[in-house]
């Protein structure tokens, strides 16, 4: 080898190790907690990517034993604001079929939440030969809402290959921060390969990925290819899941001589599920949309409906309750949604996905949603992680069912939860929540930066479900001043009203005037009495947090503001506690 072509070598293999050093990697699988989202029974799967424990085959046939081990649904989610993400991993079956391209069977999708809960799409740039190892890279990430608070990412993971190992990287020097599982009770899919998500072109367009990423509810995806044939075995493990909803969407394996098996298995998969459960169940019909050059076809799929409409009216018959019902008419499939006339192709996947969050919207009629202004949404805009607090505000509700709520924003949490003031302030702080609050049950729901649409998100995921309190305050509003006009304020305040009620429908709820704000006096006094004259003649209480904090010329009083003129300081919480002190008592 000449000098010339060594040192070309030499520079070669120096370059690949510079580059791979300068990529932190980190397995999912390897920390702390589990963090695969999309599956239950975290605690039997942390070696793995499958989507139901080893002790699942036992009881299952070997078919769908193989297939429970294939990553459809499941995701990763973290946070980082690197410039770059890459991906790389293993998958131990064929990396594409006939009708599905590679990208779907064995590929991956990413997916960004900004700051304020807009999705985001990342495209990738990868290996093209899926061989052996497989990396993805999302290059060039622009933080459009400020990369000091980075995005929320949703990385999925292939829909028909069993994942073997995965590694995430993130250049040195930024970190990557993983989401553990939520706690939050997830919709359940129970169906066949086109639930399991053939033939998406990609992961992130399988039509339970869609639903999972635009309602932003937990879902579980047992879809099993050709094997979504209502059996008690499955249907026994759904059963251990604590679900918002099960989805039994299982026509379409079971058409031509297997229609005979209908009635008497799904009378008994909706007794084994309400043995244990009473979430709703919604069936849905076979889609048929080859039937527009097939009369075969058409007798064939029609015939399922009509054997599933049967077991639903003799359910409804028996008494059972919370049952719903998706048909062929409503899932809307036209001529050009389907690639072989059995699986949806992708815009057959965004019409199966706009059927369900149309019926999802029906069965839990959360207030916001389809409304332009005050849409529910997350948010990333504080200096903490906002979805844990999410997360410990669900588990602390779990352990102890308050009696009174405060729902508000970063003036709230301040007051008796942690917040990133010395220990001493704190104690100063919590003096005054004490004093008012002694005896009582009362939990802290304040999120920093949140805003009227954040406050609808997390009470349609759950942050009032579980417990009937006496007393519920809400407090948001201020943090729309910068981005709402008045009416639209009081038109959100309106919802965040309405959407208590339906969660809590046995508390009294008080509607807590917006607190005075340095050169925001008069707006908000105004938005005030809009918000007094639209609570009179209701059963809701206006409660006037004004009163103390503004001088006779209406002009905030500093000296109780930690000086950023919102926050209040000592003095002003316990101004505050004295506003709010005639409704705690009475």
């Amino acid at each position: 080898m000449t000098k010339k072509a060594f040192a070309l070598c030499v520079l070669f293999l120096t370059s690949i190790l510079l580059a791979s050093a300068q990529t932190k990697w980190y397995n999912p699988l390897e920390q702390s907690e589990p963090v695969v989202q999309g599956r239950w029974w975290n605690d039997e799967l942390r070696s793995n990517y499958h989507r139901m424990p080893d002790r699942a085959k036992e009881s299952v046939r070997a078919a769908v034993w193989n297939l429970l081990r294939q990553s459809a649904g499941l995701s990763i989610k973290f946070h980082t604001n690197a410039p770059s993400v890459k991906v790389r991993y293993k998958v131990t079956g064929g990396l594409s079929m006939f009708h599905m391209p590679t990208t779907g069977v064995s590929g991956l999708d990413l997916y960004a939440t900004d700051a304020d809960g807009r999705l985001r799409w990342c495209a990738s740039k990868f290996n093209l030969s899926f061989k052996d190892t497989i990396n993805y890279e999302f290059k060039d990430i622009t933080y459009f809402t400020g990369e000091g608070r980075g995005y929320d990412f949703e990385l999925f993971l292939p829909l028909y290959n069993e994942v073997s190992w995965m590694e995430i990287g993130v250049p040195e020097g930024r970190d990557l921060h993983f989401y553990p599982v939520t706690t939050e009770a997830p919709i359940v899919v129970y169906g066949t390969s086109i639930a399991q998500g053939a033939c998406a072109s990609r992961t992130g367009m399988a039509w339970s990925n869609i639903v999972k990423r635009e309602t932003t509810y937990p879902l579980i995806n047992l879809g099993f290819s050709g094997n979504g044939l209502l059996e008690e075995e499955v249907f026994s493990y759904l059963a251990e899941i604590p679900a918002k909803l099960f989805v039994i969407d299982c026509l379409p394996n079971l058409s031509t001589e297997r229609t005979e098996l209908i009635y008497d298995r799904l009378l008994r998969g909706v007794e084994i599920l309400r043995q244990k459960s009473e979430a709703p169940i919604l069936l849905v019909e076979h889609n048929y949309a080859n039937g527009t050059s097939s009369q075969q076809s058409v007798d064939w799929y029609s015939h399922s409906n009509a054997e599933q409409r049967r077991a639903l009216d003799t359910l409804l018959a028996k008494g059972v309750k919370g049952l719903y019902y998706l048909s062929h008419d409503e899932l809307a499939f036209t001529q050009e949604s389907m690639v072989e006339g059995i699986h949806p192709n992708d815009l057959g996947m965004r019409q199966y996905a706009d059927a369900y969050i149309r019926k999802l919207a029906e069965i839990f009629p959360e207030e916001g949603y389809g409304d332009e202004t005050f849409s529910p949404c997350t948010q990333q805009r504080d200096w903490y992680n906002w979805r844990e607090r999410h997360e410990l505000i669900l588990r602390r509700n779990r352990e102890e069912s308050p009696e009174i709520v405060l729902f508000g924003n970063s003036i709230t949490h301040f007051w008796s939860d942690d917040t990133r003031k010395d220990p001493a302030q704190r104690r100063a702080y919590s003096k005054s929540w004490d004093k008012l609050f002694k005896g009582q049950i009362v939990h802290n729901q304040g999120c920093g930066w949140d805003r009227i649409e954040n406050g609808l998100w997390r009470i349609a995921h759950g942050e009032l479900d579980g417990f009937d309190a006496k007393k519920i305050f809400l407090l948001l509003g201020t943090n729309n001043l910068g981005t709402n006009t008045d009416q639209q304020i009081v038109d959100g305040m309106m919802l965040l009203i309405k959407a208590v009620r339906r969660h809590q429908p046995k508390a009294k709820i008080y509607q807590v005037g917006i607190m005075p704000r340095r050169n925001d006096e008069a707006r908000v006094e105004t938005i005030n009495a809009m918000v007094r004259q639209r609570l009179q003649g209701t059963d809701i209480t206006y409660v006037d947090m004004t009163s103390g904090f503004v001088d006779a010329d209406g002009h905030l009083i500093e000296s109780l503001f930690i000086g950023d003129g919102l926050h209040p300081n000592e003095k002003g919480y316990t101004i505050e506690a004295k506003n709010l002190a005639p409704y705690v008592k009475e």
